[in-house]
């Protein structure tokens, strides 16, 4: 899996493609609003941009969200997940899709409550300095991009960590189970 040279940020959240549109013409940032496009065009895009930051909201993981949600709440068949994991692994493992530097995760507090622990729970505990939560506006995220802090990318091994999101519970992610151990893998 590449990475690229620009910082690159997926706006995530009911209103993200108008807070990323909002974004266009800022200094050292090229913003890509899907709208219309494919997520294949939009990786192309974010593939050949040069800015500073390259900010979409194409989420290369917005399948495996969904189907996370969707087995907590109780409204998908069993194995739903494990497709969309392999499908996501596979994109990685092609360049199809790249997962971002960074998720700027639009007004959380709004959010379903399960949705709410994929973001700050699911995904942030793989990576807390990478998801940041944000009213949904573009000034609220042209601020979040100026108070970007480095910290650990995403786990090395993407697949036991992808596979393992099937064990990971909403209300659970972080909390140490009874044998002491994290529930997370």
């Amino acid at each position: 899996m590449r990475r690229l040279s620009s910082t690159v940020v997926v706006v995530a959240g009911e209103r993200s493609g108008k807070v990323v549109s909002g974004l266009d013409g800022l200094h050292n940032v090229r913003a890509i609003a899907r709208g219309e496009r494919s997520p294949a065009e939009v990786e192309e895009a974010v593939h050949r941009a040069t800015a500073t930051y390259v900010v979409h909201d194409a989420d290369p993981l917005a399948a495996v969200g969904d189907a996370w949600v969707d087995l907590f709440d109780g409204a998908a068949p069993v194995g739903g997940l494990e497709v969309a994991i392999e499908t996501a692994l596979a994109g990685l493992r092609s360049d199809r899709l790249a997962l971002p530097d960074y998720y700027v995760v639009l007004d959380p507090d709004d959010m379903p409550v399960t949705r709410r622990h994929w973001w700050l729970g699911a995904l942030a505990g793989s990576a807390p300095s990478r998801v940041i939560p944000a009213r949904a506006s573009a000034a609220a995220v042209t601020d979040a991009l100026g108070r970007l802090s480095s910290g650990r990318w995403w786990p090395s091994d993407l697949e036991g960590w992808l596979r393992g999101l099937t064990r990971t519970v909403p209300d659970r992610v972080g909390l140490p189970s009874s044998s002491g151990l994290d529930p997370k893998p």
